[in-house]
């Protein structure tokens, strides 16, 4: 997703027209789930934090929807490599994650899910799926190692932002708060680390990686996020101090660059030039595209604001 970008000059107007129009039809979404979905509220005996009934079961929702298009092309990339992981059991174990973070927010710590059962679960399911349907035994390994980094990968990167949006704090709607920062934060590190990168890039950051990306890109990354992180705490995450928008614009700008170099190192293994394999979000690739940089930046969000803030 973050883009150190290239090390010429070089942009797809084209792209970049479709690239904006679904930017903005999925932000308008968005951020109306932020805003309306706000507000601390019960749904029987269930506490769901800092957003509304409506606004925690919509947000599990896009989460699952995330989830599925992440599985199933980490899926289609294994078996692109000759394995044969599963996507059923892939789903469940990543959906299971979510549901333990969902409930592990809504219930206060009576969670029926815990996390010891949702691996314990989905190892003997991983195991057995394995056992039964992949007709290469002597590939059972690697098979199971691809289908467990799938369920692992989103189910942790997305639960996370599933139990930052149901997070309570000092203001209102700390959660939504907190994920309009985190998408904020790493989305202008990307933007500026692709204008940057494309313009002024001439030092190649990883090329055995990904060819295109710079270190002119990965310092513009920074710049973006920096920028970003003060935005938030002029306008949105106004108990933060500048400390805080200094760490947190480099913690996540940091991440978020791993991220984006780990996806890259799995397609570049597939041979893939996009993580969609056939089904791709127009002008954006596939959802491994979209949220990579997220995955790693949402558990690294929260365990600041729990760690230093307090929060959760």
């Amino acid at each position: 997703m973050t883009a150190a970008a290239a090390t010429t000059p070089h942009f797809d107007k084209g792209n970049m027209k479709v690239r904006v129009a679904t930017s903005l039809v999925f932000g308008v979404f968005f951020l109306s789930l932020l805003y309306f979905g706000g507000g601390p509220s019960r749904l029987g005996p269930w506490d769901l934090g800092d957003g509304k009934v409506w606004g925690s079961w919509v947000y599990l929702a896009l989460m699952g929807f995330g989830i599925f298009g992440g599985v199933r092309e980490m899926t289609l990339i294994g078996r692109k490599m000759g394995y044969n992981p599963s996507l059923a059991t892939g789903l469940l174990v990543a959906w299971g994650l979510l549901a333990h973070f969902f409930l592990d927010r809504a219930l206060k710590g009576e969670n029926p899910l815990p996390l010891w059962l949702v691996l314990a679960a989905g190892g003997v399911l991983i195991h057995f799926a394995a056992l039964a349907t992949d007709p290469k035994l002597e590939q059972a390994l690697p098979s199971q190692a691809v289908t467990w980094l799938a369920a692992l990968y989103m189910g942790l990167g997305l639960g996370f932002q599933q139990k930052l949006f149901m997070l309570e704090g000092s203001l209102t709607k700390t959660g939504s708060r907190l994920i309009l920062a985190l998408y904020i934060i790493v989305w202008f590190g990307d933007t500026f680390a692709y204008f940057i990168g494309s313009l002024f890039g001439k030092h190649k950051l990883a090329p055995r990686v990904s060819p295109k990306k710079s270190w002119e890109g990965a310092a513009g990354n920074y710049l973006g996020n920096l920028f970003g992180a003060f935005l938030m705490k002029a306008f949105v995450c106004v108990e933060w101090t500048v400390v805080d928008a200094i760490l947190l614009g480099l913690l996540l700008g940091t991440v978020g660059q791993v991220g984006d170099l780990v996806e890259s190192t799995w397609k570049r293994s597939a041979g893939v030039k996009d993580s969609n394999v056939g089904v791709a979000i127009p002008g954006h690739g596939g959802m491994l595209d979209r949220v990579d940089s997220l995955v790693f930046a949402a558990p690294a969000l929260y365990a600041y604001v729990h760690f230093v803030h307090g929060l959760g």
